[in-house]
């Protein structure tokens, strides 16, 4: 089969394709080079009146080389620039509102800082921990990302965002059992030009970028990106100089070099580095004594010692609003909240080397780190039990650093009738995190007013006598864990010369893990729990693909994939747990038709986890407990097996002249089996899979208008994401609300400026554009003694920005 497919990075492209795939390596696939220049590509979906107006092919590396989008036997979303661009996307939380129906990003906890990544309803509960990890694989230009904290930075000049879903365990290993989400950015181009962009909006927002490719010199050519992202608070804190809640602070800064000093090699070196400064979404009373207890007085409790009185709930302080259904503007309770930092940085080097005609050899060598320092006073007294003269507001300190080093040697050929991939993969990491939960807050003898307790504190620091100054911390918990991984990978094509329409593709990894560490430090005390996880596993995957025509391609199926043991940091023992494992069965179809100005594509799967790894958590928010403000969490492997289930369809279309319009939808069923509670005794308890809705869709609309006599073009764009109510919690039955965002964006693009082709883009965009109000996380954990808390999605922003090309 000849190569028919475009080879170059698409970017420009009008809307998000989410697609499911056809054969794993299809002969006409390329070697994927990670030096190509990325000059802007001619739009991937809006149609070519060269073209008869059919739609555009796309090219993606999911299997390690470039093949056509279309013929990938892979269920891939593609996010180009013009998506994220149309739906101001600056980090990877903004994809929270259901841009791809599969994907599933969420804050952990209400925690800006750290994110919570989800495919195929393979979405983990509680990854921000020094010992465990995630079910979805994050990659950055082809290097692993081990922890969650620091995944919302600022996204730098973005080529694609490709979302692989269903396990990857052959070519991407372990902790890819729900998918991959592979971010790809823009390489150097060896000729001048670039990008300023600026722009500002409501919240106080601003954001700049600047892009810039030097020429090439000497053979090397250097590419600079920049970006700085700016937010003020959603939810005011009317305590004065703390900062109020859904800020940040963005700065980033990258650098990548390609050399090529021979026909055949090249070497691309890159480094990163970034700030993100911000702070959680506000966890706000939603309602209060839902169960109809009887309601303490205040007689009552301190003729009982300060403590509530058997089977009563406390009374509520009269300054604190119950909000019901609503987003608050300004919290009731000023509460100490500084922005919590995530620094992370990270060094590629890449080499490729044509070895023979249909060989080439792959070298990536990484290291990665991040630290954060976490604030997190998001419930002030909406999370604590009120009782006369007791402390509240949980101020959650974590202090985390990680380093990573990985290695990766691939190589990518083709033989008559035979397209093979193999590799070798080491990946070590070292974590380490204290962490503390001092109160900052005290209410006076009757609520009616509250102080706010000293930082600091003299003498020795005890857990009555909280600080949280440097030097005046209470530290409840301390853990340092190691991990090592080697691998061995390989996966073949083969097409046979007679039937060049069958294409069968077999391929297995190898994978041994260790992991060991220890909890040093429990409730302020000493002690020494050690854990180790060891473990090898094989990773099969069969895929038989049929191309019906030239543009009807079929595929069936077999993989399997696994999330590695480790240890709950939050624990009391840092007990060890076992991995869990995924097998999957999935069918799929893509379809060009009419001419190929109709793509659908669907697929259907099966997958079954045993193991799954379940979190049981508790905080101790009774003032008068010994145990106050602890956050005590325990991981269970549940027994037999979880079935996932689902149906995924993706539609896009050119109706007329100028418009695209697309659709794509996700039917993801989850039963987890019941589960042993440690809380509970050990008795078993129905666990739910989180932030993973029954059904979920996602449609959009583009349209273009070109001016009379000019270059330039009106672009108007629409999207509506929907989802179903969620679990947030996986030992809780309470579910979230369902969903609704409109994002839209016009824009008046390549207005001409000079002769030499310089262009200005000035748009006017918003996201949430209707305004609407959800709750995207909540918990009953307190109903008996309390009510529920939760955390809402953000209100609307808006803003103007324009960008210069040149």
């Amino acid at each position: 089969m000849n190569s028919n497919f475009i080879r170059a990075a698409l970017l420009g492209g009008t809307a998000l394709l989410a697609v499911a795939g056809t054969p794993a390596f299809a002969a006409d696939a390329k070697p994927a080079d990670p030096t190509a220049t990325n000059a802007p590509a001619a739009d991937p979906t809006v149609a070519d009146p060269a073209d008869g107006g059919q739609l555009k092919e796309i090219v993606v590396t999911a299997t390690k080389r470039e093949t056509s989008l279309q013929k990938t036997p892979i269920a891939i979303s593609v996010i180009d620039p013009t998506v994220l661009k149309d739906r101001h996307v600056q980090s990877l939380l903004d994809l929270a509102d259901g841009t791809v129906p599969s994907l599933r990003v969420a804050t952990f906890e209400a925690r800006q800082s750290a994110l919570t990544v989800g495919i195929r309803g393979i979405v983990p509960f509680d990854q921000n921990q020094t010992a465990r990890d995630t079910g979805v694989g994050v990659y950055f230009d082809g290097v692993y990302v081990g922890r969650s904290q620091g995944l919302n930075a600022a996204l730098f000049d973005i080529e694609r965002v490709e979302v692989l879903r269903g396990p990857q365990g052959t070519l991407f290993g372990r902790n890819t059992e729900g998918g991959a989400l592979s971010i790809v950015t823009a390489k150097p181009t060896g000729k001048f030009g670039g990008s300023l962009t600026a722009g500002f909006g409501n919240y106080g927002a601003y954001n700049t970028a600047a892009h810039v490719n030097l020429p090439e010199f000497n053979n090397i050519s250097i590419k600079l990106d920049g970006v700085i992202q700016h937010q003020n608070p959603f939810v005011k804190n009317p305590l004065p100089g703390s900062v109020g809640w859904g800020a940040f602070n963005r700065v980033g800064g990258h650098v990548a070099a390609v050399w090529k000093p021979v026909d055949g090699f090249s070497a691309e070196l890159s480094y990163d580095q970034a700030k993100d400064e911000n702070t959680p979404f506000y966890s706000q009373l939603v309602n209060y004594n839902p169960r109809g207890l009887p309601v303490a007085t205040l007689a009552q409790i301190n003729a009982n010692g300060g403590k509530l009185p058997a089977g009563t709930i406390a009374p509520l302080s009269p300054l604190v609003v119950v909000s019901g259904d609503n987003r608050m503007k300004t919290a009731d309770i000023g509460v100490p909240q500084q922005y919590s930092l995530d620094r992370t940085h990270g060094f590629s080097a890449k080499l490729n080397y044509d070895v023979a005609p249909g060989l080439e050899l792959r070298s990536i060598t990484a290291w990665r780190g991040v630290s954060t320092d976490q604030w997190d006073n998001s419930g002030g007294a909406h999370r604590t039990v009120f009782l006369p003269n007791s402390k509240f507001s949980r101020y959650s300190l974590s202090f985390m650093q990680q380093h990573q080093f990985s290695q990766e040697f691939q190589a990518v050929g083709s033989l008559p009738q035979l397209d093979y991939v193999a590799g070798l993969f080491y990946f070590t990491e070292n974590a380490r995190e204290t962490a503390a939960t001092p109160s900052s807050n005290q209410w006076n003898a009757d609520g009616t007013g509250y102080t706010v307790l000293s930082p600091i504190v003299t003498g020795t620091v005890t857990s009555g006598n909280q600080g949280w100054a440097p030097g005046s911390l209470f530290l409840q918990r301390g853990s340092f864990a190691r991990a090592y991984s080697y691998a061995a990978f390989a996966q073949a094509t083969y097409t046979p010369e007679s039937f060049d329409a069958f294409h069968l593709t077999v391929g297995g990894r190898y994978t041994k893990d260790k992991r060991n560490g220890t909890l040093y430090l429990v409730q302020g005390k000493s002690t020494n729990f050690p854990f180790t996880f060891d473990n090898s596993r094989f990773d099969p995957m069969v895929t038989a693909a049929f191309d019906a025509s030239d543009t009807v391609h079929l595929y069936a199926k077999y993989s399997t994939g696994y999330r590695a043991g480790g240890a709950n940091d939050r624990s009391q023992t840092f007990a060890a747990f076992g991995a869990e494992a995924v097998k999957a069965y999935e069918i799929g179809s893509k379809m060009d038709l009419f001419d190929k100005r109709v793509r659908l594509n669907l697929a259907g799967y099966i997958m079954d986890r045993t193991g799954t790894q379940i979190d049981f958590d508790n905080v101790d928010t009774n003032p008068a407990s010994p145990t106050y403000n602890l956050h005590t969490e325990e991981t269970r492997n549940a027994p037999g097996t979880s079935k996932i289930r689902g149906v995924e369809a993706d539609l896009t279309t050119n109706p007329i002249e100028g418009m695209t319009v697309g659709a794509s939808y996700a039917y993801t069923y989850t039963n987890v089996p019941a589960t042993p509670n440690p809380f509970l005794g050990g008795a078993l308890t129905q666990v739910f899979v989180v932030y993973t809705p029954r059904n979920a869709a996602s449609a959009y609309v583009d349209y273009e208008v070109p001016l009379a006599g000019s270059e330039a073009k009106v672009r108007f764009h629409l999207d509506g994401n929907y989802a179903d109510p969620v679990y947030s919690f996986q030992n809780e039955t309470t579910r979230t609300d369902k969903t609704f965002v409109m994002n839209g964006r016009i824009a008046l693009a390549d207005l001409p400026l000079t002769e030499n082709g310089t262009k200005m883009t000035i748009s006017l965009w918003s996201r949430n554009l209707l305004n609407n109000t959800f709750i995207y996380r909540r918990s009953a954990a307190n109903a008996a003694t309390l009510g529920d808390y939760a955390n809402f999605n953000p209100p609307r922003t808006i803003g103007l920005e324009g960008t210069v090309r040149f």
